[in-house]
């Protein structure tokens, strides 16, 4: 969990609409808009090649960022959207939302599983079958985690990790009440919690339409 909040840099946009987008993207700029908070909205660009790298960085929409746009306060943010070019899957366009760093947000949080090298269970033909590679969890703005971690060291066959059973960062809070699924050892071709779960949600999406 990083304690220090990075700098995002971006200029503020003259004009908006479609016209001033296309003339920030021809100037080698991605337009994008920060809203919320009790201010008024600001239309920014920020240089694409700073954005290419953040974005291929990791994490961009799960990190907080400060804000620096000149004749502006910083301010804290958090990217709500990437627009992307649906043939070269470029960023077009962005969405910043200001926080507070108290202010409660839903993120998704990606799982990283460790020891699978060592886990008993895959030893003796198991599989690892994960049905959450991210937990959709409620954190605050200033201490955002960057994953959440499943030990499997001592995991055997047929054992199940819901999300009870992962100690989560301090703060944060699954948004679903339900003890759910996050992964299982599977037994070699045996019906795995993963396959279930993903069942029940099949059953449950029939019985809405």
């Amino acid at each position: 969990m990083a304690n220090e909040i990075p700098d995002l840099v971006a200029q503020a946009r003259a004009g908006t609409g479609k016209g001033a987008a296309r003339a920030a993207r021809r100037a080698g700029m991605v337009p994008g808009v920060v809203y919320g908070g009790e201010a008024d909205p600001v239309a920014i660009q920020i240089p694409f090649n700073e954005l290419l790298k953040k974005l291929k960085a990791g994490k961009f929409k799960s990190t907080l960022w400060n804000l620096k746009v000149e004749g502006h306060d910083d301010v804290r943010v958090i990217c709500r959207d990437v627009q992307r070019d649906v043939v070269k899957d470029l960023p077009t366009h962005l969405d910043l939302m200001r926080l507070r760093r108290t202010s409660e947000i839903n993120l998704f949080i990606p799982v990283e599983f460790l020891n699978e090298d060592s886990c008993p269970g895959i030893k003796k033909g198991g599989m690892l079958a994960v049905v959450r590679p991210e937990v959709e969890l409620v954190v605050t703005a200033g201490e955002i985690p960057e994953k959440i971690v499943v030990d499997l060291a001592e995991a055997s066959i047929g054992d199940v990790i819901t999300i009870s059973s992962i100690e989560l960062p301090s703060g944060a809070r699954p948004t679903i009440d339900r003890d759910f699924v996050v992964a299982n050892i599977a037994a070699p071709g045996g019906i795995s919690a993963a396959d279930e779960e993903e069942e029940e949600a099949g059953e449950e999406a029939a019985a809405e339409e």
